[in-house]
């Protein structure tokens, strides 16, 4: 089968997309027309299809991405040189409510997860060292290693100790950050048991930080203040075997997909995220939402100038105005900073063959896939509603990804253009949306989309992906995980004491 050299993504674009590296002097047809090109596309970027004339916007996936610093003739390249966004500041946005189509329903999938006292599921039953402040990383370091060299992996699925820079000289939204992310992995279904490593002296306080969790698993869920134990080490090591003696009998049984819970997140994107991987990332959340499922989509930066195509997919006016406060507040917190809200993509973007923030956007939502949104959650927020939900986080993976996991969801797909290796505290699956970096990076790409590129059909290519998550959910390591990449990082916006 040939592969295709181009794509028309929606009627109404004036500018095609290369597949694959097209030279200049080459001839595509495109709407029974012949266009000569008159410079090389690398896969990725754009191609102008018609002439395009100065201040006149230019089109891809049927909206405007921004509009012409110059007259573009038919065949010329399209990039950051020609092409200017038209993004501005806060909107006064009206709901005009269209149908959200989503998936029809089909045969549900099981995956084999932990089911939890309190009913939450999980796709791991790892045993967690969570220090309330910075003071004390190296004291969680020390109880992972050691728990791990005694258990030999034995019992769990992972001793992990997440390190992080804060729990103390914060105040505000940043302390509250803080504790929010911090109680939401102590209450995490993927972690069958948690030890929490306190100094005593901190603002997040190791006893008011555990009244904070509400009703938890106190044979599971416990607490070390460093500063009343003569021995710290000693003492972490004697509360963590009793945590792993409690996880020991819990076994993996057979559950409905509906209880899983996903977290999307793009990053490193090209020309090709918002045509490959991030098309399948959608088509894959309805079919979840279907089964009654749970997808959240984040990185509200990524999402400015395709925010109304969420907006009117909202369930309802108080949705809908949930979203506009979730995007209006972010684009005020840009502001606040005297920064533009439009200073993205990033350089990779742009080599890529990502121009504007509208089009890195609306790639971006693809992820989201056609359902209805349900509900909108602050950062650090957990998830109360199944379906489509949208979550305030920044694009920032790590950040990201890490507020993903943290609102409930037991793994995070993130689709790549230009690969990156991270995991944070849940398994961070990796779909690359070109063939090339699959094969380059055989130890970062979990699956390759690219093949959509290439003329694979999306019906198979789904059915595989699906299969893959679902081996994920049960116990299939990724390759962050393989490789012990595991990270957590926490939005920071205020002083520092």
């Amino acid at each position: 089968m040939e592969k295709p050299k181009y794509i028309l993504i929606h009627p109404a674009d004036n500018v095609a997309v290369a597949l694959q590296p097209i030279a200049q002097g080459e001839t595509i047809c495109c709407r029974q027309k012949a266009i000569n090109l008159l410079e090389d596309i690398p896969a990725g970027h754009k191609v102008a299809l018609e002439t395009i004339r100065k201040g006149e916007n230019v089109i891809k996936y049927g909206c405007p991405i921004g509009h012409a610093t110059a007259e573009i003739a038919p065949g010329q390249r399209i990039d950051e040189r020609n092409l200017k966004t038209n993004l501005a500041g806060i909107v006064d946005y009206q709901y005009c409510p269209a149908a959200a189509t989503g998936a029809p329903a089909s045969v549900s999938r099981t995956f084999k997860g932990f089911v939890r006292r309190n009913g939450d599921v999980g796709i791991r039953n790892e045993l967690w060292i969570i220090p309330t402040v910075g003071c004390v990383n190296g004291v969680a370091q020390e109880l992972a290693r050691r728990m791990n060299e005694e258990t030999h992996g034995a019992g769990t699925d992972g001793i992990v100790a997440f390190t992080h820079n804060y729990g103390c000289s914060q105040l505000g939204d940043d302390h509250e950050n803080t504790r929010r992310i911090l109680r939401a992995m102590a209450l995490h279904p993927n972690a069958g048991g948690v030890l929490v490593v306190g100094l005593g002296c901190e603002n997040n306080q190791p006893e008011g930080f555990m009244a904070s969790l509400g009703d938890y698993d106190r044979q599971r869920v416990r607490l070390l203040v460093c500063q009343e134990e003569t021995d710290e080490i000693s003492r972490g090591m004697e509360m963590l075997r009793e945590i792993h003696a409690a996880m020991n009998g819990d076994e993996r049984t057979d559950v409905p997909a509906g209880k899983l819970k996903v977290g999307l997140k793009c990053g490193g994107s090209d020309g090709l995220s918002g045509i490959t991987a991030n098309p399948l990332l959608g088509r894959f959340s309805d079919c979840l939402v279907a089964q009654g499922g749970t997808a959240v989509l984040t990185e509200v930066p990524e999402m400015f100038g395709a925010e109304t195509l969420l907006m009117n997919r909202c369930k309802d006016e108080a949705t809908f105005r949930k979203t506009v406060a979730l995007i209006n507040d972010f684009k005020r917190y840009f502001l606040d900073h005297h920064q533009p809200i439009a200073e993205n993509p990033s350089p990779g973007n742009k080599a890529g063959g990502i121009s504007t923030l509208e089009e890195k956007s609306l790639g971006c939502v693809q992820k989201s896939g056609s359902t209805a949104v349900c509900d909108v959650l602050e950062y650090g927020g957990r998830l109360v509603s199944t379906g489509l939900n949208l979550l305030s986080a920044p694009g920032n993976d790590l950040v990201a990804a890490t507020a993903l996991a943290a609102s409930g969801c037991q793994m995070v797909l993130f689709t790549t253009g230009r690969g990156t290796p991270f995991g944070t505290f849940v398994p961070t699956v990796k779909i690359s949306s070109n063939t090339g970096l699959a094969q380059r990076k055989t130890g970062w790409i979990d699956f390759n989309a690219g093949v959509l590129a290439e003329g694979e059909p999306m019906p198979q290519v789904l059915s595989r992906f699906a299969d893959f998550v679902t081996a994920v959910a049960s116990g299939q390591q990724t390759l962050n995980e393989q490789q012990g990449y595991r990270d957590i990082a926490i939005f920071k916006s205020g002083i520092t004491l």
